[in-house]
């Protein structure tokens, strides 16, 4: 009997610890669901700037992925989130952070995206602390939904904005290559 009850207490605490996954000191959930669609965990990263953590990043895809341009053209639902970790990531910082991000993605070329650029960095207006974390979640098909601490803050349209967002991980010159690394499972 006694063998039974530790076999289902281990049991038990395996079940709980691969439910979550660890990237510095954050924990990620190792799945997450949005609009009744489950997402994994395809990878997460840690960015840091002068040895001090500053956000982590983390992609929840409904498949496995490990190319970045399959991750940018794909049309599913997948997900990036970015926990905040330093006192140093303020609202601020992060509308710079994507200013520069965007256009880094995008080569410049953000005249078609401006509008929605502009819409999105509004819904950074509120104050960023240690332990927010933003999921910018898109649905197939049709956009961009940002959740700050699993509360919507709002919603911009296209898959091409999506496309323009994510590349700023992914693309070929990302914000952070330890992050991209990351989120593409090659740091694992």
């Amino acid at each position: 009997m006694k063998r039974i009850i530790t076999l289902t207490i281990v049991l038990a605490i395996s079940s709980i610890s691969f439910s979550q996954i660890r990237i510095g000191d954050v924990v990620l959930p190792y799945k997450v669901n949005f609009e009744g669609k489950e997402l994994t965990l395809n990878g997460a990263g840690m960015r840091s700037v002068i040895g001090i953590d500053t956000y982590s990043g983390g992609l929840y895809t409904e498949k496995k992925y490990t190319n970045d341009k399959d991750v940018l053209d794909s049309d599913e639902n997948m997900s990036i989130r970015l926990n905040i970790v330093s006192k140093k990531v303020s609202n601020t910082r992060m509308e710079k952070i994507f200013r520069k991000g965007f256009d880094d993605a995008m080569y410049g070329n953000t005249k078609n995206l401006d509008a929605r650029i502009e819409d999105f960095l509004k819904l950074f207006d509120a104050a960023t602390n240690i332990n927010d974390y933003y999921d910018l979640v898109y649905l197939k098909g049709k956009g961009i939904k940002t959740y700050k601490n699993g509360e919507e803050v709002g919603y911009i349209e296209g898959r091409d904005f999506k496309y323009a967002l994510f590349k700023i991980w992914l693309g070929h010159e990302p914000a952070c290559k330890l992050i991209k690394g990351g989120m593409l499972g090659a740091n694992g």
